[in-house]
């Protein structure tokens, strides 16, 4: 059972498996419905002074005219809100300010939580909440979001392609809350420079505007133009806000540089003479920020430091591919909506292809240590000099360029021998990318294009043979939306090349991505050519969605083998055509038992470049809220019998059998102080493989500050064909002289993820992440493959195999008779321990500036045993000599 590929394609797709609707109603960007001409509000220019206190009892206000006639969105979409809400809007030279009275019948039950600044509900928070949206372009696509709560807590959403959102932009605002015995306020003052415009403002401007209110308990949502969570679009349904004369594109600029001091102690070897069990590092550096004309950003890093970002959670990886982790830096995710490509609307997907993947960017250093290295201080990660970037909107057109550099890095070596010397791991490199967008039909319409390109300096001897010197990609997108987002076609077509020496491209076409040495190359139409200075490749798709209470969709894609995006993106499969649809039927309306519901059923086929198929997925799912705010949902899946390109690691092709799953999630009332979660999964194969996986959670809110959350997963996997080696014998015909060894693998896996937030106030907050994990896999049943393509096995019997503990090593006579030659496989067994975690204490001293004091630890062990023992291993982390690292970083921001 090669459960690791067919649960790794499907977690390319489970995102809408699991979350079951095309549009979720919490997200305060969600679509939305109206009809008619867009709502107006006048906004007045300010004459007096405003105190940002939430009372609003400034003598400014009077001046403004309050709207007010919200409507819901759900639970009941189009029925007037049960409570009323007032909103004003007042504008100077300087900023926006926004008042919004709430009444509440009754104050006493109003959701007050406090946490963090940008706090979810996944991260613990319940409480009301109201968010302003403005869209300053005016261009019905893009939009910024300025929430809070009663106890004033911040977050700021930049939407685009309107309705998307991306939740790491960052601005400097001031908002006043208050609850008393109306209800509750909340008074902004949001400055000029912190939205994005341009053109001429002697005829006034005119900005897209929404106001929408979240009411915790009763889970309901009020919006000022109204909308619904099942219709098409969001920012093209907003109202507009009118009445703003004489303002300016303000003069923005921003700069805010850092100090900061980390602290690392370590366990090591005495001897070695690198080693230093307490390092202190301190470092400066910067971002700036600077208003370019017409609506633009430039943006820029100098010798950034993100050591207060969070540690990526451990894994053990037994596929082809490489892991995924998301970005958590704080500047390369700033924006990284206008670089997003080739993201048609569709509700599945085949490849999972990631075309700007900004963790290739300061990644850790490719070239190893030689074989003789007895001691070695290699670079953790690269050092990124410097790095730049040019966002925005100006007027139709959406701009985004970001250039990059990080310098080269090397190893400090001892050999075995003695001799001491440096070694360099990592070239100089330069990092580009470049996507513009134009609008068309007020924004209905998009067509853009993407360049990127990664310039390494590998010389001639060290780099040259291993390292591509130059990668491009480039390529065009485009969306059409029809009947008021109801329908949406959208596609791309792009293409990649590499170039480096002979040594180089020969190494790219072995990679997982292309595997062009196999054996039956020539049933997919491959070619290995060892004297290729470069590669190139293409990729397109072309999708038809349909949104509203009937949806679905349907997309076809290709992608060549030679495409290689793995310098500046992330890919793992290549070489394969691919056809996904899927149809469904939704409702947010709540009735006699449900609040809303979803069901949908859904294909993806996908086949490579000689015809064959290699991945043939069925889903039927469906999720259901019921009027006590329980939900449930739940996806049954079959993946056919397909060939498998990867399975043996550059061989033949093998067969990945028919897979049963089914999966099941359980969610408890979110608005209460205990939260209980519950997932499971269970799939099994025609050849007696499966996996299972339990995933228990809950959370606590002791008090409206405090949030913990305990989330531990369990699962196994018993899988038929685990690859452990290649052989090469030419008596092995059948398999094209070599014999490829594969084995039974059982793996367990218990992961313990557990999360405290503490709030003191909206402007210093405690976060620690722990995460104990460990993993067991036991290698048994070894056999060979006897024919490609097939589950025809030859199990190695007592006589064949032997186990010398002394060396830990197999030894394996496949075929006594024919004289075949014995071989030797290393005992693969493994139990991986590993605890990584970081507490980090935040102070928002003054607006845009922050303290943070960061503590961070890790463990990790390994034992060649095999058994899993939960209370064994998980002890066995604790007994490890961690490394701490403690930082104290400071951050200043100087603008207005």
């Amino acid at each position: 059972m090669r459960l690791p590929l067919a649960l790794a394609l499907y977690i390319a797709v489970n995102p809408v498996l699991a979350t079951a609707h095309a549009q979720q109603p919490p997200a305060a960007g969600a679509a939305a419905t109206s009809s008619g001409p867009p709502r107006v509000i006048r906004a007045a220019r300010r004459t007096t002074p405003i105190s940002i206190d939430g009372r609003l009892d400034d003598a400014a206000w009077a001046a403004a005219e309050p709207s007010t006639g919200l409507v819901q969105s759900y639970p009941q979409p189009g029925a007037a809100a049960p409570d009323q809400t007032e909103v004003r809007v007042l504008y100077d030279d300087d900023a926006l300010y926004v008042g919004i009275r709430m009444f509440d019948a009754h104050p006493d039950s109003i959701a007050a939580g406090l946490a963090r600044r940008d706090a979810t509900a996944a991260t613990g928070i319940y409480s009301d909440w109201v968010h302003l949206i403005i869209d300053s372009y005016h261009d019905r696509r893009t939009a910024f979001r300025f929430s809070t709560t009663p106890r004033g807590v911040q977050k700021d959403v930049y939407t685009f392609n309107d309705g998307n959102e991306d939740t790491n932009w960052d601005a400097v605002w001031e908002v006043g809350a208050r609850v008393d015995s109306l209800g509750w306020v909340a008074e902004y003052r949001i400055p000029l420079s912190q939205l994005r415009f341009g053109g001429d403002s002697s005829s006034g401007r005119v900005w897209g505007f929404q106001v929408q209110r979240d009411i915790a308990r009763r889970n309901e949502r009020d919006t000022w133009a109204p909308w619904t969570p099942q219709d098409g679009g969001f920012v093209s349904r907003f109202g507009d806000l009118t009445g703003l004369q004489g303002i300016r594109v303000p003069e923005r600029l921003e700069i805010t540089p850092y100090v900061s001091s980390t602290l690392t102690r370590s366990p090591g070897d005495a001897a070695n003479p690198f080693y230093d069990r307490t390092h202190n590092k301190p470092s400066i550096g910067g971002d700036l920020k600077y208003g370019l004309p017409g609506g633009l950003t430039l943006s820029a890093t100098v010798n950034p430091d993100f050591g207060q970002v969070e540690v990526d959670p451990a894994v053990v990886n037994l596929s082809a591919f490489e892991t995924s982790f998301p970005e958590k830096r704080p500047f390369f995710l700033e924006g990284t909506d206008v670089f997003s490509f080739g993201q048609v609307v569709r509700h599945n997907d085949y490849g999972g292809q990631t075309y700007l993947y900004s963790r290739r960017i300061g990644r850790r250093p490719q070239l190893g240590v030689p074989g003789n290295t007895l001691y070695a201080d290699v670079p953790n990660q690269t050092t990124i000099a410097g790095a730049a970037k040019v966002t925005g909107k100006t007027g139709p057109w959406t701009v985004g360029i970001l250039d990059a550099v990080t310098t080269q890095q090397r190893a400090r070596v001892v050999t075995t021998t003695g001799l001491r010397y440096d070694r360099p791991v990592e070239p100089l490199t330069n990092y580009f990318a470049g996507r513009v967008k134009r609008d068309f039909r007020g924004g209905a319409t998009t067509v853009g294009a993407m360049l990127e390109r990664t310039t390494r300096s590998v010389g001639d001897t060290t780099f040259a043979p291993l390292l591509r010197s130059d990668a491009t990609f480039g390529g065009v997108d485009f969306e059409h939306d029809m009947a008021n987002r109801t329908w949406i076609t959208s596609g791309f077509f792009a293409g990649s090349l590499v170039q480096g020496s002979r040594q180089a491209i020969a190494a790219t076409q072995r990679t997982s991505t292309h595997y062009f040495q196999r054996p039956d190359s020539s049933l997919l139409h491959l070619s290995y050519d060892t004297t290729l200075t470069s590669l190139a490749g293409y990729i397109g798709e072309v999708a038809l969605q349909k949104q509203g209470a009937t949806f679905g969709s349907i997309a076809i894609k290709t992608s060549s083998p030679g495409l290689e995006l793995n310098d500046l993106g992330l890919q793992g499969r290549t070489g394969y055509s691919a056809v996904s649809t899927l149809i469904g039927r939704q409702s947010f309306t709540a009735g006699q038992h449900l609040r809303s519901w979803a069901a949908y059923v859904y294909q993806n086929d996908a086949f490579n470049y000689g015809g064959r198929g290699i991945f043939h997925g069925y889903a039927a799912a469906g999720d259901a809220t019921f009027l006590n705010l329980w939900s449930v949902s739940g996806t049954l899946i079959y993946t056919a019998d397909s060939y498998d390109e990867v399975l043996l690691r550059g061989g033949p092709e093998g067969r990945q059998p028919a897979v049963r799953q089914v999966n099941l999630n359980v969610n408890s009332d979110s608005r209460r102080p205990v939260v209980l979660r519950l997932g499971t999964s269970y799939a099994h194969d025609v050849i007696g493989g499966y996996y299972k996986s339990l995933s228990p959670s809950v959370d606590l809110r002791p008090s409206s500050n405090v949030h913990l959350n305990f989330a531990p997963t369990w699962s196994r996997l018993y899988d038929h064909e685990q690859l452990v080696r290649t052989v090469t014998d030419p008596r092995a015909t059948n398999t094209y002289g070599r014999r490829y060894v594969l084995a039974t693998l059982t793996q367990s896996t218990l992961s313990l993820d557990t999360r405290v937030d503490v709030t003191i106030s909206p402007t210093l907050s405690f976060v620690m992440y722990t995460q104990p994990f460990v993993s067991s896999g036991r290698y048994d049943g070894y056999k060979e493959l006897l024919a490609p393509g097939t589950y025809s096995f030859a199990e190695y019997g007592p006589s064949q195999i032997s186990y010398g503990a002394a060396n830990e090593q197999y030894v394996i006579r496949p075929d006594d008779a024919a004289g075949a030659p014995s071989f030797t496989i290393n005992q693969p067994n493994f139990n991986v321990r590993s605890l990584r975690g970081n507490a980090v204490v935040r102070w928002d001293y003054r607006p845009g500036s922050a303290l943070y004091f960061v503590w961070q630890q890790q463990r990790s062990d390994f034992e060649p045993i095999g058994d899993f023992n939960g209370r064994r291993d998980v002890g066995a982390i604790f007994r490890t000599i961690p490394t701490n690292v403690f930082l104290v970083k400071a951050t200043y921001w100087i603008g207005k």
